[in-house]
């Protein structure tokens, strides 16, 4: 009797823990589709407004004050800056030209107005071996206008003269105040201290074109960082660009409108404390020394980085990263754009949920390829190759409860909210790994999907927990046997799973037509295989179909699969009849 008790006891226990499990996951859910923002509009309404105003691009060229640079000091006829030696102070609102070669000098902007301080640089060269060639202390907000057709390179030293206490300034262009850099010359900054260019407000790169080499950071804005256009060349120890407000909750957001970057950088190349948004532009990345660097787990190396949004509209993007390429501990959304992208980690990866609405993917290299807890598919082009698996859903969390009843341990977590969909697009995965791996349910109503996936018996091409069910669209998944699986008969579309008794050779083609000739498919496998599972609008019940293997075919050959083309030249294997939702078939 006791040893009855003590079992009911236990499952009132599991269940109660199964069930705790169950709303927590089910909480969590509700809370992710709430805060997952598709659009960048939708993000933006969370985010701070910007310190921009029209008025903050015009400017009386009458009223400028020119400031002529002469080595070791400098002069000017107008008010509102000082000059002491090499020391050139802005005490008042303004605009102020800068030209020439100040050496070993700086420009301190410290005014109470509550307007806007324009610094003009017009072919300006600045250096300053212990401090901030730039020194905006104090300011309503201020503006750096690189003037047409000028260079202006700006350099700092190894070390900072710093007042007691204090860890500012700590870039060789630092601003506590909101910064905005505009024009269309050049800004080249040499910054060998920290940071290239800081602001401890927000940052808006209008136009023009900035060359950052820095020990640490290369361009940041704490609050924010805007651009609307222009070109950036960076070099960083640490990350490239990026917004890194942790006390607020709309701060601490990049949104770049339009740019061409190229970034090498130490750490993330493009980091968020939020959000991460781009429209447009043209970016060539290496984070972390490249795909083939090993990073510690202490170390963010990422190509790509918003916290809780990360949203691609368009632009092209050449990403070699030593950890992931794109990564969001929230969303991503990809609605459009061209990516290739070699990674030492994952190809594209979210927390919380993943979204391709479209655009050209291509990932050569990487661990898991796609991995979230929620992927959806609807539209786009993605070729992916991983050494682990090529779409992975997952939440890495799980509880266990034992002790007591016969068999040991079971398992208190809970699928249901980390699902796979696909309702369009072009998808093909090598794997080395599971090809498709969802910790939850699949669902696909459209699109087609090839899978070449793993050759090793520990894994397959399909991978699913609950269920799979293809109403629509063109499957074909290649790979080992033994854990090979097909959709279930949740499905309306018919399936078939092919296993073999021996394993086909990589290349050996496989065809499976109707009995009177009619291809349903050719394929010729990447690697190795012993299993095939295949779905699609064709594939009739109470229809009889034959296998080939070998042979060639004149079709267009598109990731091993021919298009069109005349058939000759195969083996005859055996034949079968698709007798339910989901036919196994045993082939020698």
């Amino acid at each position: 009797m006791m040893n009855l008790i003590s079992k009911l006891l236990w499952c009132l226990t599991f269940f109660a823990a199964l069930l705790s499990a169950c709303e927590s996951e089910l909480e969590e859910t509700e809370e992710t589709e709430e805060d997952i923002a598709e659009t960048i509009s939708d993000a933006t309404e969370n985010n701070a407004e910007s310190h921009e105003a029209a008025t903050d691009y015009v400017w009386n060229e009458s009223q400028v004050v020119a400031v002529q640079l002469n080595g070791s000091t400098a002069t000017t006829s107008g008010s509102g800056v000082k000059i002491s030696g090499n020391k050139i102070t802005v005490s008042s609102a303004g605009t102020y030209k800068f030209t020439g070669t100040l050496t070993d000098g700086q420009i301190i902007v410290n005014t109470a107005d509550a307007t806007i301080v324009r610094l003009i640089l017009n072919g300006a060269t600045i250096t300053c071996s212990n401090s901030a060639p730039i020194n905006i202390e104090k300011a309503a907000k201020a503006l750096i206008v690189l003037a047409d057709n000028t260079v202006n390179t700006l350099t700092d030293g190894a070390s900072y003269q710093l007042a007691s206490g204090s860890d500012e300034p700590n870039a060789a262009v630092f601003s506590k105040s909101d910064l905005t850099i505009y024009g269309t010359g050049t800004l080249v900054v040499d910054a060998n201290y920290n940071d290239g260019i800081t602001s401890k407000d927000g940052l808006i790169l209008k136009s023009g074109i900035v060359k950052v080499d820095a020990k640490d950071d290369g361009i940041r804005g704490k609050d924010y960082c805007i651009i609307d256009d222009g070109t950036v060349q960076i070099t960083a120890g640490g990350d490239g660009l990026k917004s890194d407000n942790e006390d607020d909750a709309d701060c601490g957001y990049i949104l770049i409108k339009k740019l061409t970057a190229t970034i090498v950088s130490g750490g993330d190349a493009i980091s968020a404390n939020t959000d991460v948004m781009i429209e447009d532009g043209d970016y060539t990345i290496t984070s972390g020394g490249g795909n083939s660097k090993t990073v510690s787990s202490d170390l963010s190396c990422k190509g790509i980085k918003g916290a809780v949004n990360l949203i691609v509209d368009k632009g092209t993007f050449s990403l070699n990263c030593a950890d992931d390429a794109i990564h969001s501990n929230g969303a991503v959304v990809v609605n459009d754009g061209t990516f290739v992208i070699s990674t030492g980690d994952d190809g594209l990866h979210a927390d919380s949920s993943l979204k391709v609405n479209g655009g050209d993917i291509t990932i050569s290299k990487s661990y898991e390829g796609i991995e979230s807890k929620i992927i959806e598919i609807t539209s786009g082009t993605i070729h992916l190759k991983s050494s682990d698996d090529g779409v992975n859903v997952a939440d890495g969390s799980g509880a266990e409860m034992g002790g007591g009843w016969p068999g040991g341990n079971m398992n208190t977590s809970t699928s249901s909210n980390l699902y796979l969909r696909i309702s369009g697009g072009y998808i093909y995965v090598n794997a080395g790994g599971d090809g498709i791996d969802v910790n939850g349910s699949i669902e696909m109503s459209g699109g087609t999907v090839i899978v070449d996936g793993p050759t090793s018996n520990g894994n397959g091409p399909l991978d699913y927990d609950r269920s799979f069910k293809i109403t629509g669209g063109f499957l074909l998944a290649v790979g080992s046997s033994g854990m090979a699986q097909a959709p279930d008969t949740s499905s309306s579309q018919n399936s078939i799973l092919l296993n073999f008794t021996s394993t086909k050779q990589a290349g050996t083609i496989i065809r499976v037509q109707t009995t009177e000739g009619k291809e349903l498919f050719t394929y010729s496998p990447a690697k190795s295989y012993q299993s095939v599972a295949f779905s699609s609008p064709d594939l009739a019940k109470s229809t009889s179909y034959d296998i080939y293997f070998g042979g060639s075919s004149t079709g267009t050959v598109v990731d091993g699969l021919f298009n069109s083309g005349v058939y000759s030249s195969g083996t005859k294997s055996t034949s079968f009849t698709v007798s339910s939702t989901t036919t196994k078939v045993s082939v020698k």
